[in-house]
C-alpha cells in the first residue's frame, strides 16, 4: 500500500514539474485581453503561445507575437508584425507602407476611418536592428508601435527583440 501511495505521488510530482517546465518553456495558453487585434483575434480568446520559434529564428512580417508590457504594464500585449530590422515603415493617412510599398492588409481594421488620429501619419522610419514595428490589427484602437512614447513624450516606435515572449497559436 506504502509503495503505490509512493509511486502515485511520484507519478503526480513528476508530472506536475513536467507541464511548469512546459509552459515556462515551451508553451502557454494565454488570452486576447484588449479589442486591439479585432477582428482577428477577439478579445477574451484564449491562444497558444510558442515559446520555442523564437528560439531558432526572428519573428517574421505578418506573424502575431506577445511581448512583455511597454511601460511598467502589467498585461503582455499582442500584436502583429509589421516591420523588422531594416526595414522602412510609414504611415500615410492610415496606409501602412514597408520599403516603399502599400502593405496590402486584408486583416487591418479602421473603425475610425474618417478621423485622422496620432499615429495614422508617422515615418518614415527605419527599423533598427534588434527591433520590431508591430502594430494591432483594430488600427483605432490599439497602443502600438504607430502611438508608443517615452515617459517625456519622445515617440518610441520600435520593440526590442528582447521583449518578445512568443509567437501566437492556434485557439482553444
Amino acid at each position: 500500500m506504502k509503495t503505490t501511495l509512493t509511486r502515485a505521488v511520484t507519478i503526480a510530482l513528476i508530472t506536475l514539474a513536467a507541464a511548469l517546465l512546459g509552459r515556462a518553456y515551451i508553451v502557454e495558453p494565454i488570452y486576447i485581453a484588449s479589442a486591439s487585434m479585432e477582428p482577428t483575434l477577439s478579445e477574451g480568446t484564449h491562444f497558444f503561445l510558442d515559446k520555442v520559434t523564437y528560439r531558432f529564428r526572428a519573428p517574421r512580417r505578418g506573424e502575431v507575437v506577445s511581448f512583455k508590457p511597454r511601460l511598467g504594464g502589467e498585461i503582455e500585449s499582442v500584436k502583429r508584425v509589421i516591420a523588422v530590422g531594416g526595414d522602412e515603415v510609414e504611415i500615410r493617412a492610415k496606409q501602412v507602407w514597408v520599403n516603399g510599398e502599400p502593405l496590402v492588409e486584408s486583416y487591418a481594421e479602421h473603425r475610425r476611418g474618417d478621423v485622422l488620429l496620432d499615429g495614422d501619419n508617422l515615418g518614415p522610419l527605419t527599423v533598427p536592428d534588434g527591433h520590431l514595428f508591430v502594430l494591432g490589427d483594430n488600427r483605432d484602437y490599439s497602443m502600438d508601435s504607430s502611438v508608443w512614447r517615452t515617459p517625456d513624450g519622445e515617440r518610441d516606435p520600435f520593440l526590442p527583440l528582447s521583449d518578445v515572449t512568443g509567437l501566437v497559436r492556434g485557439a482553444f
